[in-house]
């Protein structure tokens, strides 16, 4: 029993395929494709944080518009602004452009989020855990086949792997506009008001808990050393060790290997048997451990390449294990009525992680070498684990807080 080729739900996990292959075309080539315009590793890295800010924006606009619009044209708008961010960003002539294509990127940036809506209209409430964990799957498809294919094609021309992602997305909305029908009915639709973009309250009521404080410090600081380091993580790879595109493209293939194993099934089996709060503290300190390793890299000689791959491996599979978990933990501090709440202020905060931490890992880069970012990132997951384990020593059955 398979998935209709023409029904809705193949249709919505297509696009989280084609939007996730898309993103991890580009991302190993990314350095190479602006050398041309002289970009030290702050102005690279102001890339990443024009599209986190712009989508930091535009993500609760979204999310309203689809709840008042209906999913599908919101779907249709965040497909075709991808099409467009990617022609502009292979036609551009001047850096600004390039700045322009990225926030263009991010105030469209809500095709998974209004996918994964889609597929909560359209799925019964017995199915909707299984047709979520689709998502999971199309994820790993994109993280997999998305940096091999962009590696080889930036062997033909630098610029084929832009051209072929603009491709995707175009062939995306002619699919989604002639067969996707839309999965909000009139009847349920929501005004816009507001308080519907307002995340102040949000976040003022999320720290406000005694029992998150500290488990909110170790997520936010969590994000900004990742965010930071994987935005100068394929710098880092060109400069330290000479590697072209396509040897970038491999290390991203064995990351969303290692992430797909992990998500798609592993953690589920882990989690019974360790428990969220250990498998937190255990992934955050293999993090750690990690990025440890990846700022030696350069200094160990012929054993630099196997101890990369390692660390790689050890890294993902450090996140895949450890942000579920601490999320869990963090999800079962508050109660079920503000489950709501958490998630979307928790977001937030992870996009301004994403905000933050390129720029800083951009500038320590240009000012400390190329080896900075991974040990001073390190030392902030030391830190956020100091963070986790104040958290983590409130008692586990404490009462779920109120926000």
């Amino acid at each position: 029993m398979g998935i209709n080729l023409r029904s809705p739900l193949f249709i919505v996990l297509l696009t989280i395929v084609i939007d996730r292959l898309g993103e991890s075309l580009i991302f190993p080539i990314l350095p190479f494709l602006v050398e041309r315009f002289n970009f030290d590793a702050l102005s690279l890295t102001l890339l990443f944080s024009a599209f986190a800010a712009a989508q930091f924006i535009a993500a609760p606009l979204l999310g309203a518009l689809s709840d008042h619009w209906g999913r599908r044209p919101v779907l249709l708008i965040c497909i075709a602004g991808t099409a467009l961010s990617y022609i502009l960003f292979a036609v551009a002539t001047a850096p600004w452009l390039l700045f322009v294509s990225r926030i263009i990127d991010g105030l469209t940036g809500g095709v998974v989020s209004t996918a994964q809506a889609y597929i909560a209209d359209t799925s019964a409430p017995a199915d909707r855990a299984k047709n979520f964990g689709l998502t999971g799957a199309a994820f790993g498809i994109g993280f997999i086949f998305g940096p091999a294919i962009g590696g080889s094609l930036a062997a033909i021309n630098l610029k084929l792997p832009i051209w072929f992602a603009a491709a995707l997305a175009l062939v995306n909305g002619v699919l989604a506009y002639f067969i996707l029908p839309e999965s909000l009915p009139a009847a349920q639709r929501s005004p816009l008001t507001l308080k519907s973009f307002a995340l102040q309250q949000q976040w003022l009521a999320l720290f406000n808990q005694r029992t998150l404080q500290a488990l909110l410090m170790a997520f936010f600081i969590f994000n900004f050393a990742f965010a930071g380091f994987t935005s100068i993580f394929v710098l880092f790879l060109k400069r330290q060790l000479s590697w072209g595109p396509a040897q970038a493209g491999i290390i991203f293939v064995i990351i969303g290997v290692v992430s797909t194993i992990v998500q798609a099934g592993l953690i589920r089996s882990l989690i019974p048997r360790f428990g969220e709060q250990r498998l937190s503290w255990g992934g955050l300190l293999l993090v750690a451990l990690a990025l440890l390793g990846i700022a030696a890299v350069p200094s160990v000689g012929s054993f630099s390449v196997p101890l990369l791959y390692g660390c790689v491996v050890g890294l993902a599979f450090g996140v895949g294990i450890m942000l579920p978990s601490l999320r869990g933990v963090i999800s079962n501090r508050v109660r079920d009525q503000d489950q709501g709440k958490i998630i979307g202020a928790s977001q937030s905060l992870q996009s301004v992680a994403g905000i933050a931490g390129p720029a800083w890992a951009g500038w320590v880069f240009d000012r400390w070498g190329g080896v900075a970012p991974a040990w001073q990132s390190s030392v902030m997951m030391a830190i956020a684990l100091g963070f986790l384990a104040l958290g983590l020593g409130k008692p586990k059955d404490a009462t779920p807080s109120t926000l």
